[in-house]
């Protein structure tokens, strides 16, 4: 399992662009609960900082595909760096200036979220030009949805850090010019700066003119749904069986599950077309989330809840080698920009969906809401089977005005029958 990983790590440029991106990806992993708590810290409701992650998340939803869009335009380092600087000036704006006068904090959270810089797709877009064999791309993209899972387990460690050493503004400063370095780290290397986006087809949809897209992201959306829905069912649960303690560890269990599925998952190629192994995977998402309604003991549940997390990432892997294969040409970017954002918006309505009905079933309902969700989701995939097995967009098409003067193509590779 390890060389498969090894092999790919020790390619040139691989470990750098995964750690740059991973780090550059930093301040928006740690957004909501470094907003939370400075938000706390200078006297604010927890409505107020909901609100305030809540405003980051929506700007952030908007920003990444329009931001991968003019990647695919005008390459990587003239879209990732600049936006990288804005969005963490924005946040410096912020963390100086507080919520008082409120309507600059919201301007000021907003812009951060908008101009946070598409760092997750354009790694997608650039691992077949460092990973010269397919199977090594589809590896990697599974290890980076574990890498994914690693961060969002580290980086509220890394917040609490901060602020226990320092302050909350502090938080708010340091993980974004760190941030910063982390997108100078990728733009500044030699894949990044060579890399451009095949000649594309002027339209105003970009990648949502293409059927098989548009059916992976509706898909996604209520995976998105249910993940977000599992982190507010399991307050009460926690409340009834040992308070906050209990609550992060269903949290990390959630994660563990995810890294190990993903971890196992991109150890091994895989025959056969993506579409049918996607089924695959998010049937047992669905069958997994099923047994969190039992509620069993803590012990048992964070067993139940490491389970229920395994599928998550190979899901997630599996759909970043359909997207490779239905974007249209020129698009890659903005099309993975896409699938980020669509997973986001359905956690964003799985929380909130979450809490009214646990308001009134209490957690016993709201287990039943990831369940619920991921099964929409395999029928969405079924529903579509024809869309998503018919061939993707990858064929070049004539060059336009709209693409890169140097007419230079980014190394693709079909993903038909095999990843």
């Amino acid at each position: 399992m390890a060389a498969g990983y090894l092999e790919i790590l020790s390619a040139r440029h691989a470990a750098r662009l995964l750690a740059g991106t991973l780090v550059g990806r930093l301040p928006n992993a740690t957004a909501a609960i470094a907003l939370v708590l400075f938000v706390r810290a200078e006297g604010g409701s927890y409505s107020l900082a909901g609100a305030l992650a809540a405003v980051y998340g929506v700007a952030n939803a908007v920003g990444q595909p329009v931001l991968g869009r003019l990647v695919d335009l005008h390459g990587q380092p003239r879209i990732q760096l600049p936006a990288a600087v804005l969005s963490a000036l924005s946040m410096a704006v912020f963390a100086f200036c507080g919520t008082d006068p409120l309507p600059l904090a919201c301007a000021a959270v907003a812009a951060a979220g908008l101009f946070t810089p598409p760092l997750e797709g354009g790694l997608r877009a650039l691992w077949p030009s460092v990973l010269r064999r397919e199977e090594q791309v589809h590896t990697a993209y599974a290890m980076d949805a574990v890498a994914q899972e690693v961060m969002f387990t580290v980086g509220p460690l890394l917040v609490t850090l901060c602020v226990s050493v320092w302050s909350e503004r502090a938080a708010l400063l340091v993980l974004n010019v760190v941030g910063v370095l982390g997108a100078l780290s990728v733009v500044l290397s030699p894949p990044s700066r060579a890399w451009r986006s095949a000649p594309r087809e002027a339209h105003w949809l970009g990648p949502l003119r293409s059927p098989g897209l548009l059916a992976l992201f509706g898909a996604f959306l209520f995976v998105g749904i249910a993940l977000g829905s599992i982190t507010v069912a399991s307050v009460p649960y926690a409340d009834d069986h040992g308070g906050d303690a209990v609550y992060g560890w269903l949290m990390a269990a959630l994660g563990l599950g995810a890294l190990a599925g993903g971890t196992v998952y991109g150890a091994r190629r895989w025959s056969g077309a993506p579409e049918r192994r996607l089924r695959v995977l998010v049937a047992l998402l669905a069958l997994c989330y099923l047994p969190l309604m039992l509620m069993p003991g803590a012990v048992v549940m964070v067993l139940l809840t490491v389970v229920a997390g395994v599928f998550l990432a190979p899901a997630m892997a599996c759909a970043f080698v359909m997207v490779d294969g239905h974007a249209p040409s020129g698009t890659v970017t903005e099309a993975f920009s896409w699938l980020v954002t669509t997973f986001t918006v359905g956690a964003s309505v799985g929380t909130g969906l979450a809490g009214p009905v646990v308001e009134a079933g209490g957690a016993l309902w709201g287990f039943a809401v990831p369940g619920a969700a991921a099964a929409v989701s395999l029928l969405v995939l079924l529903a579509t089977g024809r869309v998503l097995a018919a061939p993707g967009g990858g064929a070049v098409v004539a060059a336009s005005a709209e693409n890169d003067p140097n007419r230079a193509a980014e190394p693709r590779f079909s993903s038909g029958d095999r990843a």
